[in-house]
């Protein structure tokens, strides 16, 4: 009897494998009226999606400067790592979404000039784009996003502007952008001098932690707190003072989260290690308890 029941576990297999398997479509486009021109996304989709009418929740997964929306599928294995974690019963079934922002233009903002307004598509016309195209739960709790250094910044500022959209936050090695004004200007570059002292201002304001955090009204900040925040960086990495300092805000101003130093550097290898604590991390805000 062990035996046979040896062989039918082995013959099992091959059929589990031909229906329950992700699939990862690394580049799929939609027309951006706002940028005027397509854009690319990469798209997991779990085990079980082409099989059923279930809906899911989602996970925006941004990449770092210097990648593109396929960064996460090639150096990241999101495939491999979210299979795993979801088989393991760490994370619930979820859509991860990485999108391409580095094509025209580098970066996840708005530009300070008027004229290339990434942050707008991302929230006028790719998130509409992904909820009309796949089966995924449109409302805030079942929404996340998550990213590395660029990336990284991308989560901390999406979900600092609009903290209604987002459950949990997740940014990795994150660079957290201008601290000081000094700062944004070296930056911002030859830019910084094509524009207003105003405009340079209001730049800042808006992509200054310290700035959002102090002039959020009480209803703005409680929506702030509502995010679950998951900040890890690693102890060798350069970008290590500005989560540090992000922390330290954060406890100031009682804003729950968890904070991660762990050993590692601005690398793959450390962004590899986080993603299943990223997943498990997010698929908690999804379910109830």
């Amino acid at each position: 009897m062990k035996h046979l029941f040896t062989i039918m576990v082995v013959a099992l297999f091959p059929v589990l494998g031909i229906y329950a398997q992700s699939v990862v479509y690394e580049t799929h486009t939609l027309k951006s009226e706002i940028l005027k021109m397509e854009r690319k996304y990469s798209i997991y989709l779990p085990a079980g999606y082409d099989k059923s009418d279930q809906s899911y929740p989602a996970l925006y997964l941004l990449h770092g400067a210097g990648d593109d929306h396929a960064g996460w599928v090639q150096f990241g294995q999101v495939q491999h790592i979210a299979d795993k974690t979801i088989a393991e019963g760490k994370a619930c079934p979820m859509i991860v979404v990485m999108p391409d922002a580095n094509t025209g233009r580098r970066g996840y903002f708005n530009d300070i000039q008027g004229d290339f307004d990434y942050e707008d598509f991302f929230f006028k016309e790719l998130i509409p784009h992904i909820e009309t195209i796949y089966r995924v739960r449109s409302e805030r709790r079942y929404r996340a996003i998550a990213g590395l250094s660029m990336g990284g910044g991308g989560t901390i500022f999406y979900s600092l502007h609009q903290p209604d959209m987002f459950a949990a936050a997740a940014p990795l090695s994150a660079s957290t952008g201008s601290w000081e004004m000094g700062q944004l200007k070296t930056r911002l570059g030859n830019a910084a001098g094509k524009v207003t002292d105003a405009q340079l201002e209001a730049y800042f304001k808006r992509h200054n932690i310290e700035e959002i955090i102090k002039n959020a009204s009480k209803e703005e900040l409680d929506k702030i707190k509502r995010i679950r925040w998951y900040i890890s960086c690693g102890d060798d990495d350069f970008l290590y003072e500005g989560n540090c300092l992000m922390h330290i805000l954060f406890r100031k101003n009682e804003i729950a989260h968890e904070y991660r130093v762990k050993d590692g550097g601005h690398t793959w290898s450390y962004w590899r290690m986080e993603l299943p604590l990223v997943m498990e991390f997010v698929a908690k805000s999804f379910m109830q308890y």
